[in-house]
Formats: C-alpha cells, structure tokens, sequence
C-alpha cells in the first residue's frame, strides 16, 4: 500500500526536477521515490557496512581482494 508524504523544498530544486522530469519523461513522483530508495539503500549499507567492518578486519579481511579470497 503507498501512502504520500510532503516535503518543502526550494523553488530552484523544484525547477531542476521539472527539468529532469520534463526531459526524460519520468513523472516528478517517480524520481523522487527512486532518489529516496537509493538514498535509502545507500545508509543501510554503510550502516551494515559498519557493523560488520570490525569483524572482517579481525579476520584480516581489509580490502576486497581479501573478501574474494576468502569466498573461493
């Protein structure tokens, strides 16, 4: 179920959204909506990434290599 939210936000942002709505064709709804998702997404990783972080580097896992490493 979706529910809606209101934000403000300033005239010059809301331009740059009509622009890039207008542009790619993409409803000003749909691009908020994803930005959150990403924004969203982004955070919880780092906030994952930050639990997990001291657990790997006491394994000696410290770079990707190191995780690639240790899957094979």
């Amino acid at each position: 179920m979706e529910s809606s939210l209101t934000i403000r936000i300033s005239r010059k942002l809301k331009q740059k959204l009509l622009a890039v709505s207008k542009a790619h064709h993409i409803p000003i709804s749909d691009l908020v909506r994803s930005s959150i998702e990403g924004m969203v997404a982004v955070r919880q990783f780092r906030t994952l990434r930050g639990e997990i972080l001291p657990h790997a580097e006491a394994q000696g896992i410290l770079t990707d290599e190191d995780v690639f490493d240790k899957l094979q």
